[in-house]
């Protein structure tokens, strides 16, 4: 199924290298795109387990769905996983 998700936090490409590094990494989920004009990922994924893992994944780096709780913390997490993803860059 194909998905497209509205997330907060996503300021810049190094966000986004993060982003798409770490989702690369779950079993079952393709076809990801990060945009950060609008705020969203896209991805196809193939089970509702992948979907949560990759909505519980995007929080826990920093990035939680729009509507979700963004706490100082997860803010935080956000800046450190930007400033990682302009590294690797």
């Amino acid at each position: 199924m194909k998905t497209t998700i509205e997330i907060q936090n996503l300021k810049c490409g190094g966000c986004a290298n993060t982003i798409t590094k770490k989702l690369t990494g779950i079993k079952g989920l393709s076809e990801l795109e990060v945009n950060n004009d609008n705020h969203t990922v896209s991805f196809n994924y193939e089970s509702k387990n992948t979907f949560v893992k990759a909505k519980e994944l995007l929080n826990d780096i920093g990035y939680p769905v729009t509507g979700d709780k963004n706490a100082l913390t997860t803010k935080a997490k956000s800046f450190v996983s930007c400033a990682i993803g302009r590294i690797n860059n």
